[in-house]
């Protein structure tokens, strides 16, 4: 196993207490990189282990052990890894800091924790600073560290982590009006809090005989729909249970906040790497940490750890009130990682067992469209639509990818009728406004009506290519061919490599007598991989010419009078 490799490498090196004299596997290092460049950190781990063994003396090796073994969640083996990498003199490293500061934090040596950030340890400025004032409470100087949380509330930009975290820190240690103050605003102004804060005004209202209160929050904040994870909270205020501040219960849960929040901060605008080394410690402090845990497999995910994903989905008990968005979240792992009728079983199953959820319905919808099985898949939509106590502006989604699955399955009156209800909900939205304009093209129907949909959708998304490849088709329809050839080619720039705005680029190019370069993209159209009947109407065009098989078709010039018709 990798882990035991690496371990029985430190093992021997800790006992020797010196390099192991043996010839460096560059072999293995070189196949360590490269599944550390791939962020496939368990075969990293691996491949650094068996490196290690045959230089347990090497710094660098060490260090890459440490990222492949925080990347892959082995934090006892990073922890490991770091303490040789510091033996061995190695230079400053920010993720040998981070594991150290994790063994510290878990082994709550707050003294330790402290001494080592006052003596320039430093994983980040922020966490440094959060890091510090909790060590503080955990080493029993509260006053203290309430003055390090205010000097963070003095940094522009980082107002909010500091009252945020001395409002957990109060709570953690009984001091819940303080928490209060700071949380409801009349301490210090509104303040900014995730989700995750939330819940903890909510758990600290309901701790002061609040409960009332807390139910308002929670209603104002996430509105009444169905929630699992919140109705579970929902459902003991209102039975009046005292709900307990559990959001952080000492200094090592209030130090894996920090890296949380500081994960949450970073999460779509870091290196998803760096994210997930934050999330990592943050797990390995507070394993019960629900928000950590679907938070971690959405990183992973990012970073194309399917499998690994999945396992971290998979962590949730049915019993769980994460346990639905869990699911949710392993099926799009699994298909991500291949396992397309496993994610399509699990849906299905959560389905029915949550029969109330409009969201599984919805994710299974999803899903049976994007594996285009459009019959099962209006099904489903039908199910989420029918579950909406009231249809609001945000719907429009479900009518849209319904009608969308109405299309596929060639029910294009059901479909538009969808589209449409789609455009009353989000009269201006451009992927609707889009998809009937060029299906209404395509058919060759109230041409007219579809140009002007597809122009507005144009005016809200001008760049996506896709969008203006409608335009220039729908104008190509209307036998308006040289207004056609500006935005067509403009679509082509847009989506170089794709083959359908390929193909009527060259559809353009004929119609305007530049036939060399019709067939040149014809031909370029057929090497992105079209689907067979359009490679095969590509096939006939390059023999024949696209005016005899639009003859063929009976497509020319039929669209050009139904325009000319007012159809």
């Amino acid at each position: 196993m990798p882990q035991t490799r690496l371990l029985t490498a430190l093992a021997l090196a800790a006992v020797l207490g010196a390099p192991l004299h043996a010839e460096p596997d560059s072999g293995a290092y070189l196949a360590a990189r490269v599944a550390e460049s791939q962020n496939d950190f368990r075969a990293a781990s691996g491949w650094y282990g068996k490196a290690i063994l045959a230089d347990s003396g090497n710094a660098r090796l060490l260090e890459g052990a440490i990222l492949a073994e925080l990347g892959a969640g082995n934090l006892d083996l990073a922890i490991q890894a770091a303490k040789q990498f510091k033996a061995l003199g190695g230079d400053q490293s920010q993720l040998a800091e981070f594991a150290l500061l994790a063994d510290e934090a878990q082994r709550e040596e707050y003294a330790a924790l402290l001494a080592a950030v006052d003596g320039g340890r430093s994983v980040g400025d922020l966490v440094d600073s959060l890091v510090r004032a909790w060590a503080l409470v955990g080493d029993g100087r509260m006053t203290d560290a309430l003055a390090a949380f205010d000097e963070v509330t003095k940094i522009e930009g980082l107002q909010a982590f500091g009252y945020y975290h001395k409002a957990l820190a109060l709570a953690s240690v009984g001091d819940l009006e303080g928490a209060d103050e700071i949380l409801s605003g009349r301490a210090a102004g509104p303040i900014f809090v995730m989700r995750r804060g939330i819940f903890a005004h909510a758990q600290i209202l309901s701790q002061l005989e609040r409960n009332p209160d807390a139910l308002e929050l929670i209603d104002r904040t996430f509105g009444t729909g169905p929630d699992p994870i919140v109705d579970a909270l929902r459902l003991r205020l209102e039975a009046g249970e005292p709900v307990p501040f559990d959001t952080v219960r000492s200094a090592r849960d209030g130090i894996a906040e920090v890296f949380f929040s500081v994960a949450t901060a970073l999460n779509g605008d870091a290196d998803p790497v760096y994210t997930l080394l934050h999330l990592r410690v943050a797990g390995y402090l507070r394993p019960d940490h629900t928000d950590v845990t679907l938070l971690t497999a959405d990183v992973l995910e990012l970073l194309g750890q399917h499998q690994l994903a999945a396992e971290t989905y998979g962590r949730f008990a049915p019993g769980d009130p994460a346990f639905v968005s869990a699911e949710i979240g392993r099926a799009g792992a699994l298909r991500s990682d291949g396992r397309t009728d496993a994610a399509i079983e699990a849906l299905q199953a959560l389905a029915r067992a949550n029969p109330e959820l409009g969201s599984v319905q919805f994710a299974l919808a999803d899903l049976l469209r994007m594996e285009q099985r459009f019959d099962e898949a209006e099904i489903a939509y039908t199910a989420a639509i029918d579950l909406k106590p009231e249809i609001t502006q945000n719907d429009w989604v479900l009518f849209f990818y319904r009608g969308i699955s109405h299309e596929q399955s060639k029910d294009w009156p059901a479909a538009e009728a969808d589209f449409r209800r789609a455009l009353e909900l989000n009269p201006t939205q451009p992927q609707v406004l889009n998809y009937l304009g060029y299906g209404l093209v395509d058919r060759g129907e109230k041409l007219d009506e579809a140009l002007g949909m597809i122009e507005k959708a144009v005016a809200g998304d001008p760049d996506k290519g896709y969008i203006i490849d409608s335009l220039a088709w729908a104008l190509f329809r209307l036998g308006r061919y040289d207004e056609a050839l500006e935005p067509m080619e403009r679509a082509s720039l847009l989506e170089p490599v794709d083959p359908i705005v390929t193909d009527h680029l060259g559809d353009v190019y004929w119609m305007v007598g530049r036939k060399l370069e019709a067939r040149f993209q014809w031909r370029r159209a057929l090497s992105f991989e079209p689907e067979e009947k359009d490679a095969v109407r590509i096939r006939r065009k390059l023999e024949v010419g696209l005016d005899a098989v639009m003859a063929e078709e009976g497509t020319l010039p039929g669209p050009v009078e139904a325009a000319k018709n007012g159809n």
